[in-house]
């Protein structure tokens, strides 16, 4: 499964990502933003899939302006 990371500015588009990748770089880090462009029932198969491993995950919407459409996602991923 390939998921889009977040922009690092307004007018970039997003890098993607695949799961095994994702996996990877866990053993440096355990928060990933993701692009709005992701479907939610993308992240709650990247959820599961990694709960199923035994990690703890947690996600969020977090609002970067005042529009409805400026957020992107924050997952936790946590061994």
């Amino acid at each position: 499964m390939k998921l889009k990371l977040a922009r690092t500015t307004l007018k970039a588009k997003p890098k993607t990502i695949e799961l095994k990748k994702l996996e990877e770089e866990l053993a440096n880090r355990s928060i990933f933003y993701f692009d709005k462009d992701n479907s939610h029932k993308e992240l709650k198969e990247l959820i599961e899939y990694f709960e199923e491993k035994g990690y703890s995950v947690y996600m969020r919407e977090v609002k970067y302006g005042l529009d409805d459409n400026e957020y992107i996602y924050e997952v936790h991923i946590i061994a």
